[in-house]
């Protein structure tokens, strides 16, 4: 029963984080494959720019809540006794590290997906809520100051695992701090084409549309 619960809650966490929700949202209401307009990612980030503000919004909250749904999936494996209390953050890091892949790799649209960043701060609210919310102010920060959503996703997505190691917030579970130095790297490898931008001054600075663009 257990490997069974274990085998049923990963593939969900996958399968929920590879919920296209940008692509799937522009096919089905703008007629269009938003990996055809724009930076050609389908995040949330080029459906503001192409789209416009609503299907941004729309697109940005699915995402971050397939982060937090997966993650929260854990608290089922408490509820039919499969793992300890202590190991809750554990599997929490796990199924919503899944759902990050999802995201990137989505079976549905041929492995083809956005950077998971939405759903990385999806799973982080999960599992830290508070070091989370620092982390969404950061990257305001950075964003209302340089107009790069790609610096502002990788600095709050260092700021994570940094943030853990203070007395503040150190969790007594060290493997989240590992766990979010190692899904910072995933944020930097999803970024490679922006850092490249970035360092050879290309890279776009972000204007959110009121209107949509067809």
């Amino acid at each position: 029963m257990s490997i069974l619960l274990f085998f049923v809650l990963f593939v969900a966490a996958y399968l929920i984080g590879a919920i296209c929700t940008a692509v799937w949202l522009g096919k089905a209401y703008y007629g269009i494959d938003i990996r055809q307009h724009g930076s050609g990612n389908s995040g949330a980030t080029n459906t503001f720019r192409v789209l416009g503000k609503k299907p941004g919004v729309i697109v940005m909250l699915i995402d971050i809540f397939k982060g937090w749904a997966a993650a929260s999936l854990a608290n089922f494996l408490i509820l039919f006794n499969a793992i300890e209390a202590d190991q809750l953050i554990t599997f929490k890091l796990i199924l919503g590290g899944l759902a990050v892949l999802g995201h990137i790799f989505p079976v549905y649209e041929r492995f083809k997906g956005g950077k998971g960043v939405a759903t990385l701060l999806g799973m982080m609210l999960a599992v830290q809520p508070e070091v989370a919310l620092v982390c969404i102010v950061i990257f305001m920060v950075v964003l209302f100051t340089s107009k790069y959503v790609s610096l502002g996703s990788m600095i709050a997505a260092l700021a994570f695992p940094v943030l853990l190691l203070l007395p503040r917030f150190n969790p007594e579970n060290p493997v989240l701090i590992v766990f979010g130095f190692v899904l910072f790297a995933v944020v930097v490898l999803t970024h490679r084409k922006n850092i490249n931008r970035l360092l050879q001054g290309e890279e776009s600075k972000t204007t959110i549309k009121l209107g949509r663009k067809r």
